[in-house]
């Protein structure tokens, strides 16, 4: 499938795309990274993107999938949270010409981010906000399907006097391509505190954590079961969130 679309891009007059769970993205490797060697527009939409897949098992779900593209040049890789941040997902893929998109889409259904749609085209920055406080205690920072998940966290620390901003960041990529003037006002430098969901592994989420932050995801793999139950299982609930935020705040 990778090799014929890149034949695809090359011959020209479409744009191409290819689509299967994320996992199965290792048997494409090669003919992705053909595709950004040659800068082919094409899009691979990458399903059931996390552990949440369930059932399947730890053969089918994608750990260290996502760090994997992300490290590789000119692959443009986007997490979105909810059916909005999807719609603008698939905006960037159809404007990016200069190489192969990866969107990475989950299984289960997901509580919508925004009351408004319009909101999520910040997700062509890589990175924005979704909930907001006056002088944030920390920054709570997710992408996909761990973002609602962040939200609800949020409400529960305000009740006890924990002000955090939610930051959706979907792509890696682009936020990177903004101007530092951009990106410090989505991660201001002044916020030390900062915690980072996402159902994968924490490599090269440290960047954004910072020094003084903490990554909570999986370094590991998952296994069957539920998705409701995987979530209570490896802590990616609202309420483990939430506490083990307030415990990194000492609070």
């Amino acid at each position: 499938m990778g090799s014929l679309i890149n034949g695809m891009a090359l011959y020209g007059g479409v744009i191409p795309y290819g689509a299967t769970f994320f996992v199965f993205a290792d048997y494409m490797r090669p003919t992705i990274r053909l595709a950004a060697i040659m800068k082919q527009q094409v899009i691979y939409i990458f399903t059931h993107d996390s552990i949440f897949v369930g059932e399947d098992g730890p053969t089918h779900e994608p750990i260290e999938q996502a760090a994997s593209l992300r490290c590789m040049p000119g692959v443009t890789v986007i997490r979105p949270a909810d059916t909005a941040e999807t719609i603008a997902a698939w905006v960037v893929a159809l404007e990016n010409k200069s190489g192969p998109t990866a969107l990475l889409l989950s299984r289960q259904n997901l509580d919508p981010v925004h009351d408004n749609c319009r909101k999520a085209a910040g997700l062509s920055k890589g990175a924005y906000i979704v909930t907001d406080v006056a002088k944030p205690d920390l920054l709570l920072i997710a992408s996909g399907s761990e973002v609602p998940t962040c939200q609800k966290a949020a409400a529960t620390l305000a009740e006890s006097g924990i002000k955090a901003r939610v930051i959706s960041m979907p792509s890696f990529e682009l936020f990177d391509a903004q101007d530092k003037a951009y990106r410090d006002s989505i991660l201001p430098p002044s916020v030390k505190k900062r915690v980072v969901v996402e159902a994968g592994t924490t490599f090269g989420w440290h960047k954004y954590a910072g020094d003084d932050g903490i990554v909570i995801g999986l370094d590991h793999f998952g296994a069957s079961g539920p998705y409701k139950v995987l979530a209570e299982k490896f802590g990616f609930t609202p309420e483990n969130v939430a506490a083990k935020t307030a415990e990194y705040l000492g609070r």
